[in-house]
């Protein structure tokens, strides 16, 4: 596969300084007064020409840090870029618009500052326009605009501007939910196009539908890459250790992790009338946990999570949300069980179990056990329909004069 970005060993330091005149006792003084601070610290990874790369991590993670060094807004201390073709990216809403000016003549600017002839500007200007949805709002001042309706323009000029590298830093969460589809889809057809696209998101889910292949960076450092799925269970582990004062979560593998003062020792899925894991859509079944408890522990949440073959979220709940609390006691087994219709459509499906406190893993994490188990939808009881979800409509036919 062809490379169309190289990042090798870059490093950012900046200098954070007590007061402005320590600044100029350095330089007529060669002496030392500031702080270091490591924004990315020896990070290398390859872009392939149509990959898309998620980049996860929380925040102070140095993921804004590495998309402006690869765009080129900010240079690395040490390391090398190397870039085959052009490189756009999506980064801070408003960044290359004067809010003076309309938004028909921002793209003429912005797609100045992206590398665009105006030539190449006025032949995709009517792409861009309509594209962005704006409508007669083109013509108005950047200033007048709301955050969607910025992101909407900026995303436009960004795609169209046809680079070999598209950065997209968060820019998709802003704005409704049509356009975020719009973009995602308009995404998809650039990669099927070889654009290479630089992805960062908290929405996970939108990461495991886009992305070929995903970072993690945690405090700077590159500390996992690979399968999107798998790099995203060592992002739910990292994060409930970072809620772990007491340092008592670990991993038994990476789908596998907590205190497990109460561990999950079999998830079970069996529908009702087929008596096994191959269950009919719309027919009743049973989703089965059971559980052994280390610990005498009160007020625990156990929650359920049902996810697609691509690894999207299909449904989740948990015993929090219906005001369960559940109680346990050392040594005991306990069996929990969720009964529901499974009124979704054909295909694989599989269950991630968790065992916390409060709504979420991030809390108190005594177990949770990615793809604990799987089970089959094959064939429709009832009426059949198409998609991933049954939502069982009325229909009402009447003449009307």
């Amino acid at each position: 596969m062809k490379k169309v970005l190289e990042v090798k060993n870059i490093s950012k330091v900046y200098k954070s300084y007590n007061k402005n005149i320590d600044r100029l006792k350095e330089i007529f003084f060669s002496s030392t007064h500031h702080k270091e601070y490591h924004a990315s610290k020896d990070i290398s990874f390859d872009l392939y020409e149509g990959e898309t790369l998620g980049i996860i991590g929380v925040n102070g993670a140095g993921k804004s840090t590495i998309l402006k060094m690869i765009a080129g807004v900010v240079e690395p201390t040490k390391g090398d870029i190397l870039k085959r073709g052009r490189v756009t990216a999506l980064l801070e809403l408003g960044t290359g618009f004067n809010n003076e000016l309309t938004g028909y003549e921002n793209i003429f600017l912005n797609a100045t500052l992206i590398g665009m002839s105006k030539k190449q500007a006025e032949e995709k200007l009517e792409d861009i326009i309509s594209f962005s949805e704006l409508g007669e709002y083109i013509y108005e001042p950047i200033k007048t605009y709301s955050s969607g309706m910025r992101m909407r323009l900026a995303f436009s000029v960004a795609l169209y501007s046809e680079p070999k590298v598209l950065i997209v830093d968060e820019a998709l969460s802003v704005g409704d939910a049509h356009f975020s589809a719009k973009c995602t889809q308009a995404l998809k057809k650039r990669k099927e196009e070889n654009m290479s696209i630089i992805y960062v998101s908290h929405d996970l889910n939108s990461l495991k539908v886009l992305c070929d292949r995903v970072l993690l960076l945690n405090q700077g450092e590159l500390v996992k890459q690979g399968d999107p799925q798998d790099v995203i269970n060592s992002y739910n582990y990292l994060i409930a250790k970072l809620n772990d004062s007491d340092n008592k979560i670990t991993k038994e593998k990476n789908t596998d992790f907590g205190t497990f003062d109460i561990k999950i020792i079999e998830v079970s899925v069996i529908g009702k009338d087929s008596k096994a894991s191959t269950i009919s859509s719309g027919e009743e079944a049973v989703i089965s946990l059971k559980l052994l408890a280390n610990k005498d522990l009160d007020n625990m949440t156990v929650g359920i999570l049902i996810k697609d073959k691509f690894g999207q979220h299909i449904f989740g709940t948990n015993t929090y949300n219906y005001g369960m609390p559940q109680n346990f006691k050392k040594t005991k087994r306990y069996e929990i069980s969720f009964e529901m219709p499974l009124n979704i459509g054909i295909g694989k499906y599989f269950i991630t179990a968790a065992v916390h406190t409060q709504d979420t893993h991030i809390q108190d994490c005594s177990h949770w056990l990615d793809n604990a188990t799987s089970f089959e939808i094959a064939g429709t009881k009832g009426k059949p329909f198409i998609g991933i979800s049954r939502l069982s409509p009325t229909i009402i036919s009447q003449e009307i004069s």
